[in-house]
């Protein structure tokens, strides 16, 4: 390894703790489990399919580069820090429950910390490719927050594999096996690369998948917007 990694803060914010509890309250309002497209709003977990893992971020910062938090890729399913909200691209709105368009540029914020999944010119502390990282505070980072999904067909569907291109540089969200050692040990490293190949394949696992609707069930109105 590299790069040592360094523990921050263990308190996730209270925020986006709430947001999660809010989607499952309303999810469970609008019974959402077999909506086909992934949705702006949802909570989720994502599989990078070559090594079987989720995409991970925890309150441990790279010990090298740019010393941001750390994003990495777990085996266990269960874990909660591998939840992921879906939003806008930043400086945008983005209709809660709306269907993701192929080709559409989204942010993917971290739901136990409120950074979002982010990249630039800092290589990766194991394999030397360019470094993915968490970012911001409470949601709100910078323009290189951005990823754009590249998929085929009209929608971003749940049942089929995805990629994510780094807006701004242009890099795929890639892992390609590297292990990390304490105090992560075993974590697989994730970094950007240039080209598209089965260390860029992503797919949608667990969540919580929001549709626009405007309801009224037991005499509780719910009207959904981002």
């Amino acid at each position: 390894m590299k790069g040592k990694m360094s523990l921050g803060g263990k308190v996730a914010p209270l925020f986006w703790r709430l947001c999660v509890f809010s989607c499952f309250w309303v999810c469970g309002l609008l019974g959402t489990s077999d909506l086909s497209y992934v949705t702006c709003g949802s909570v989720i977990k994502l599989l990078n399919t070559r090594h079987n893992v989720r995409l991970h971020s925890h309150d441990v910062k790279y010990g090298s580069g740019s010393g941001q938090q750390s994003v990495t890729g777990v085996t266990e399913a269960d874990d909660s820090n591998s939840y992921w909200r879906i939003r806008g691209k930043s400086d945008t709105v983005c209709q809660r429950g709306n269907p993701i368009k192929c080709g559409e540029t989204i942010r993917l914020t971290h739901i136990n910390t409120g950074r979002n999944l982010h990249s630039h010119y800092f290589t990766s502390p194991l394999s030397g490719n360019q470094e993915v990282s968490a970012f911001g505070e409470n949601g709100e980072g910078d323009s290189l927050d951005n990823w754009t999904v590249m998929c085929s067909g009209t929608y971003w569907e749940r049942k089929n594999p995805v990629r994510f291109k780094h807006t701004a540089t242009e890099v795929l969200l890639s892992i390609t096996g590297e292990q990390y050692g304490r105090p992560i040990n075993g974590q697989l490293e994730v970094h950007g690369m240039q080209y598209s190949n089965q260390f860029n394949s992503w797919k949608v696992m667990e969540g919580i998948f929001m549709k626009p609707v405007e309801v009224s069930r037991a005499g509780v109105e719910a009207h959904i917007e981002l």
